[in-house]
């Protein structure tokens, strides 16, 4: 199994309306590098769900339910999409600060290159952010 992290500014798509929809595809990536990330995404595959702009913090779990096909939303390009489904909410949301603060955690890629909005997490780096939200899979 792999992890991941996924962007998304709460105002555009909240973690609250991913629940409600149970569902989503995840579209309209443009970066390079956050493609083959998309592409890289197996069915089971663990996400947390973080909501940058206001709040930056991780706020939920989902997993992802498709893996890597042509997304819908390119006009033009070879842009790639996966569906994904929430499995639960965060008891405690973590923030960017104190991910920024634990040595565990301050090397993801979210530190290291905040503009991309899909991004591989390490094992060690999942469990000590389960760890820090107090929340159990």
């Amino acid at each position: 199994m792999n992890y991941w992290l996924v962007k998304s500014e709460p105002e555009s798509y909240s973690w609250t309306q991913f629940v409600k929809d149970g569902r989503t595809v995840w579209t309209g990536v443009r970066n390079f590098a956050a493609r083959l990330h998309l592409r890289a995404m197996k069915v089971g595959d663990r996400v947390l769900f973080y909501h940058s702009g206001e709040g930056k913090d991780v706020v939920g779990l989902a997993k992802v339910v498709k893996a890597a096909y042509a997304d819908p939303t390119a006009e033009e390009g070879d842009w790639s999409c996966v569906d994904l489904a929430p499995v639960k909410a965060l008891t405690k949301p973590v923030t960017l600060s104190t991910i920024k603060g634990d040595k565990v955690l301050s090397t993801m890629r979210l530190v290291k290159e905040s503009r991309l909005s899909v991004s591989p997490v390490s094992e060690a780096q999942f469990t000590r952010l389960l760890d820090l939200a107090r929340t159990k899979i």
